[in-house]
Protein backbone atom coordinates (compact mmCIF):
# COMPACT_ATOMS: atom_id res chain seq x y z
CA UNK A 1 0.00 0.00 0.00
CA UNK A 2 2.80 2.48 0.73
CA UNK A 3 3.92 1.93 -2.47
CA UNK A 4 0.85 3.41 -4.88
CA UNK A 5 1.58 6.37 -2.55
CA UNK A 6 2.51 9.47 -4.23
CA UNK A 7 5.27 11.69 -2.60
CA UNK A 8 4.40 15.37 -2.50
CA UNK A 9 6.23 16.21 -5.18
CA UNK A 10 5.10 13.55 -7.47
CA UNK A 11 1.30 14.52 -6.29
CA UNK A 12 1.85 17.90 -7.45
CA UNK A 13 3.64 16.75 -10.77
CA UNK A 14 0.48 14.89 -11.18
CA UNK A 15 -2.17 17.62 -10.34
CA UNK A 16 -0.23 19.78 -12.77
CA UNK A 17 -0.52 17.37 -16.00
CA UNK A 18 -3.78 16.72 -15.31
CA UNK A 19 -4.61 20.31 -15.36
CA UNK A 20 -3.02 20.56 -18.03
CA UNK A 21 -4.98 17.82 -20.03
CA UNK A 22 -8.35 19.51 -18.92
CA UNK A 23 -7.00 22.62 -20.42
CA UNK A 24 -6.43 21.35 -23.76
CA UNK A 25 -10.02 18.58 -23.76
CA UNK A 26 -11.86 21.97 -22.24
CA UNK A 27 -14.56 22.68 -24.48
CA UNK A 28 -15.42 26.23 -25.17
CA UNK A 29 -19.31 27.44 -23.78
CA UNK A 30 -21.09 29.19 -26.57
CA UNK A 31 -23.92 32.13 -25.65
CA UNK A 32 -26.40 32.94 -27.69
CA UNK A 33 -26.88 36.50 -28.72
CA UNK A 34 -29.91 37.14 -26.07
CA UNK A 35 -27.55 35.53 -23.53
CA UNK A 36 -24.51 37.93 -24.71
CA UNK A 37 -27.11 40.55 -24.83
CA UNK A 38 -28.09 40.34 -21.11
CA UNK A 39 -24.58 39.55 -19.72
CA UNK A 40 -23.32 42.53 -21.13
CA UNK A 41 -26.28 44.46 -19.77
CA UNK A 42 -25.71 42.96 -16.24
CA UNK A 43 -21.77 43.92 -16.17
CA UNK A 44 -22.81 47.29 -17.30
CA UNK A 45 -25.32 47.54 -14.31
CA UNK A 46 -23.09 45.88 -11.79
CA UNK A 47 -20.14 48.36 -12.31
CA UNK A 48 -22.32 50.90 -12.38
CA UNK A 49 -23.40 50.25 -9.23
CA UNK A 50 -19.91 49.73 -8.21
CA UNK A 51 -18.88 53.23 -9.01
CA UNK A 52 -21.74 54.55 -7.49
CA UNK A 53 -21.22 52.99 -4.29
CA UNK A 54 -17.73 54.24 -4.01
CA UNK A 55 -17.99 56.82 -1.49
CA UNK A 56 -20.33 55.41 0.56
CA UNK A 57 -20.10 54.18 4.42
CA UNK A 58 -20.95 51.53 6.22
CA UNK A 59 -21.11 48.00 6.63
CA UNK A 60 -23.78 46.74 3.64
CA UNK A 61 -21.75 49.08 1.65
CA UNK A 62 -18.29 46.90 1.88
CA UNK A 63 -20.83 43.42 2.06
CA UNK A 64 -22.67 44.83 -1.22
CA UNK A 65 -19.44 45.99 -2.91
CA UNK A 66 -18.15 42.17 -2.50
CA UNK A 67 -21.19 40.71 -3.84
CA UNK A 68 -21.09 42.47 -6.93
CA UNK A 69 -17.28 41.98 -7.11
CA UNK A 70 -17.71 38.09 -6.42
CA UNK A 71 -20.23 38.35 -9.24
CA UNK A 72 -18.46 39.76 -12.29
CA UNK A 73 -15.38 37.28 -10.80
CA UNK A 74 -17.65 34.61 -11.70
CA UNK A 75 -19.47 35.22 -14.47
CA UNK A 76 -18.39 32.28 -16.53
CA UNK A 77 -19.72 29.92 -14.20
CA UNK A 78 -22.87 28.28 -14.48
CA UNK A 79 -25.34 28.81 -11.92
CA UNK A 80 -25.97 32.75 -12.29
CA UNK A 81 -28.62 34.67 -10.74
CA UNK A 82 -32.07 35.33 -11.75
CA UNK A 83 -33.62 38.91 -12.42
CA UNK A 84 -34.70 38.97 -8.52
CA UNK A 85 -31.94 38.37 -7.39
CA UNK A 86 -29.37 40.36 -9.32
CA UNK A 87 -31.74 43.37 -8.53
CA UNK A 88 -30.80 42.96 -5.20
CA UNK A 89 -26.92 42.36 -5.57
CA UNK A 90 -27.19 45.63 -7.79
CA UNK A 91 -29.27 47.51 -4.97
CA UNK A 92 -27.16 46.00 -2.38
CA UNK A 93 -24.66 48.59 -1.25
CA UNK A 94 -27.42 51.69 -1.19
CA UNK A 95 -29.88 50.07 0.76
CA UNK A 96 -29.08 50.24 4.75
CA UNK A 97 -30.47 47.17 6.71
CA UNK A 98 -33.01 47.91 9.11
CA UNK A 99 -31.66 49.20 12.34
CA UNK A 100 -32.24 46.44 15.11
CA UNK A 101 -34.84 47.29 17.87
CA UNK A 102 -34.24 47.01 21.78
CA UNK A 103 -37.07 46.06 23.65
CA UNK A 104 -35.58 46.87 26.70
CA UNK A 105 -37.13 49.62 28.36
CA UNK A 106 -35.84 49.37 31.86
CA UNK A 107 -37.94 47.44 34.01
Amino acid sequence: MAENKLTPLQQVEADRKAAAAAKVNKSSRIFSDEEKATRKERVGKAKDALTRSVGMKGDHVVAGRAALKKYLQQMNEPNQPDDQRFEMLVEAPFKAPPKKRDNNRGF
